[in-house]
């Protein structure tokens, strides 16, 4: 049987024999369709093929790929091959198809796919570091392949670091894809695509272009960072001399699933607030913490640190807490009482209240950037309500920021901060 199957120009390297087959990209680029019809094909060519196809997240079958592979049975015309049912795919030679979600799966569930030859992973932005380690030595079948398509969503994405790195695993192949690539590309989303250019251009690069996204859409600081954008208050700031740093941190911790460790340095010059550096890091003891600070020459005569509330706690690996170990490497260390109820909202309301007063250093702030970005709020689906800030990769940063807002803007409203220096204490720079 001969089946009659187009294929754009830019998929046929996906096409040979590698292990790892990878296609990353904007909207309308065809990837999934590719991935699809190369699925259908597979198991035509190779009766007994068994394939699953892999989400994150995959609540019912309307989340899988399973009409998009029914679809391409139809129009290859090889629908008397194959045998559709509720929730898999029969093939020829008494092969299958068939969806999982692998935040449904452990390390027991998983072992069903060992001897599956394709696992194809759309939505790949979203996977998973856990995720990522039971798949890849599961398909562990003589002749496997491990396919993913995703849009560039973070380039901190374990998908990203995994194929976009400096080193990729062996037997890879990567492709980019973009509108522009598909032959297909529909007039309906030519359409969608230069209202989005027209309508939302800051979006337009991550949609379209597959670019990474550096803005969250309705994230709690997307008109503020675009903004600074326009005003060209991102761009390149120097510290002044003759001035303290003020070093904003967010408590992490150092035992194997702690949140990150984040610090925020800033100085400010009247009532303009310059954000200077950020630092994160994850599991590490205040050592490489303070190490860092020696590196960039914040130490106890220039600069004063500010902890959250929970700074005074102990750690729950070594019995002391930052306030007393900072405090013991003689560094000025000041201690901001809980807020209570709706502390990390009023976080968000002061740092967009003070947001036009302030300049980042773009060359040490990016990752920091990044984080307030993408920092928005968790959302109820069923029920389309809001449910406060997403704790995710993002927050830590975002909330060493707020404490800065929160900070500096009650100095502002108290006077306590001037911008004169205090010329007989040169030394330390300290500020009236």
């Amino acid at each position: 049987m001969i089946v009659q199957a187009q294929v754009a120009r830019v998929f046929k390297p996906l096409l040979e024999p590698n292990r790892y087959l990878c296609a990353f990209g904007g909207r309308g680029s065809g990837k999934s369709h590719f991935f699809a019809q190369k699925l259908v094909l597979e198991c035509l060519s190779k009766p007994g093929t068994r394939a699953v196809c892999i989400r994150e997240v995959q609540r019912t079958l309307r989340d899988s790929s399973k009409k998009l592979i029914e679809d391409k049975i139809q129009q290859l015309g090889v629908g008397h091959k194959f045998t559709v049912l509720h929730d898999r795919i029969d093939t020829p030679g008494g092969g299958q198809i068939t969806f999982v979600g692998m935040q449904d799966t452990n390390a027991e569930s998983v072992k069903s796919l060992e001897n599956i030859r394709i696992a194809w992973v759309e939505e790949a932005q979203t996977l998973s570091e856990r995720s990522l380690m039971l798949l890849r030595p599961t398909i562990r079948a003589e002749g496997s392949q491990l396919w993913f398509s995703w849009n560039g969503l973070r380039k901190n994405g374990q998908i990203v670091k995994l194929f976009r790195g400096s080193e990729i695993p062996s037997s890879s192949c990567v492709v980019m894809a973009n509108w522009r690539d598909n032959p297909l590309f529909p007039s309906v989303l030519e359409m969608e695509r230069q209202d989005c250019l027209r309508l939302d251009p800051d979006q337009y690069q991550h949609i379209w272009e597959g670019d990474y996204a550096s803005l969250l859409a309705g994230a709690y600081y997307a008109a503020s960072l675009n903004q600074a954008r326009n005003d060209g208050r991102i761009s390149k700031v120097a510290p002044d001399p003759l001035l303290p740093y003020q070093l904003f941190v967010d408590i992490g911790g150092t035992g194997a699933r702690s949140d990150a460790f984040t610090i925020w340095v800033a100085q400010q010059v009247g009532r303009e607030v310059r954000l200077l550096d950020y630092y994160e890091a994850v599991g590490q003891p205040l050592a490489t913490h303070l190490e860092w600070m020696r590196g960039r020459n914040y130490h106890p005569n220039n600069c004063r640190i500010y902890l959250p509330h929970d700074g005074a706690q102990h750690d729950k690996v070594y019995s002391v807490s930052y306030e007393s170990a900072l405090r013991d490497a003689m560094f000025d260390v000041t201690v901001i009482p809980n807020q209570g109820a709706g502390a990390a909202m009023a976080r968000v309301e002061a740092g967009r209240r003070l947001f036009p007063s302030m300049w980042f250093n773009e060359p040490t702030t990016a990752a920091g950037i990044d984080a307030l970005g993408w920092y928005h709020e968790k959302q109820d689906m069923v029920r389309n309500i809001g449910l406060g800030p997403e704790h995710d990769w993002a927050s830590h940063g975002a909330d060493s920021f707020g404490l800065l807002a929160v900070v500096l803007e009650d100095a502002m409203k108290t006077d306590q901060w001037r911008g004169d220096i205090d010329y007989t204490n040169m030394d330390r720079g300290r500020v009236r």
